[in-house]
């Protein structure tokens, strides 16, 4: 069995949210942890049987909860509604729960080979040797976690006030958004003393001058273009990606002509920009180097919004298994 991932050539059962992933229908739902708990929960673990073991081919808050579910069930179900919470913080990056927030920082930093005071969180391991030895040790320590947060405050402090931070400087102006619903686009203002903050995301590292969960919980937009002076980014979020089952966000177009048509704008010796693909799970379009442009703001959004309303759909989370399963490989 495979959670929140995509299914081998030995797979009985898939529980995943991801493209084209074969999850029984009667299942679905946004998160791999929803789609876990809800087999686990319901009359639809009878019809599908004859897988003796589970696995995953990553390390996020997601796939941790779903094989938590698997694996210590009657644990799982005492927790359901935080455990969904802290699958949807660590995946979205968005919901209104700080508890389940405080839990998934906390993980965040368990599996941070820079701040993690685990020895199996070690950076001289290769990828797939940490993400075994922390899997082990995360799924014993979760409900402990979800139980008693505040014990681990030490573990999720930091990242917990880079959202209050960010709360702040929305409720101040020093961040302020405005949405285009028609092309969900969310457009981000940041001010430019704005410090930097702690953030993470699918417990990797992405330090912004605004966290995540205080912006995404403030827009309804799948698609965010943050401006913070002459720094400009357009980035899809993740929701985009998988197979949503309570919205369907505004399918993803090719960046990568717009990519072209700015380098093209870009004053002498300005930079070349740059888009990592409709397949990545959370592409941006960015000046490379140290994110500045040449090109004013203004002229930057009037492109991206003229792009978004011409340009067709290029990724499809409902395409065929085998096109996904070889144009993604697993989060590293």
């Amino acid at each position: 069995m495979v959670v929140d991932g995509a299914p081998g050539p030995g797979t009985v059962l898939t529980l995943s949210h991801w493209p084209s992933s074969p999850t029984p229908a009667p299942l679905a739902a946004d998160l791999s942890a929803q789609i876990a708990l809800r087999w686990l929960a319901g009359r639809h673990r009878r019809r599908w049987r004859g897988a003796d073991a589970v696995t995953i081919d990553h390390l996020d808050q997601d796939g941790l909860v779903s094989l938590c579910a698997l694996v210590c069930p009657q644990a799982a179900l005492a927790r359901r509604a935080v455990l969904e919470e802290v699958a949807r913080i660590g995946d979205f990056a968005t919901g209104r729960s700080r508890h389940a927030a405080r839990v998934s920082f906390a993980l965040a930093t368990l599996a941070d080979p820079e701040r993690s005071p685990l020895d199996a969180a070690r950076a001289d391991q290769s990828y797939p040797q940490r993400c075994a030895a922390l899997t082990e040790e995360l799924v014993d320590r979760l409900p402990g976690l979800v139980d008693d947060p505040g014990s681990h405050r030490h573990l999720w402090a930091e990242e917990d006030a880079a959202v209050t931070t960010t709360q702040a400087a929305l409720s101040s102006g020093d961040v302020w958004i405005e949405e285009v619903r028609d092309l969900d686009l969310a457009v981000v203002h940041v001010a430019s003393g704005c410090p930097v903050l702690l953030a993470t995301q699918f417990m990797r590292r992405r330090d912004a001058s605004w966290h995540p969960v205080a912006i995404h919980n403030a827009i309804r937009a799948m698609r965010v273009m943050v401006v913070q002076g002459a720094r400009i980014e357009l980035r899809y979020r993740y929701e985009s990606w998988v197979r949503m089952v309570s919205q369907r966000p505004a399918p993803r177009v090719d960046l990568g002509p717009l990519a072209d048509q700015l380098t093209a704008e870009e004053a002498p010796g300005g930079p070349q920009w740059l888009f990592d693909g409709v397949e990545a799970i959370v592409p941006s379009l960015r000046p490379a180097g140290d994110g500045f442009t040449t090109i004013e703001p203004d002229r930057v959004r009037a492109m991206v919004e003229a792009h978004l309303r011409s340009s067709p759909p290029a990724w499809n989370p409902w395409g065929t298994v085998q096109e996904v399963s070889r144009r993604h490989k697993p989060r590293q």
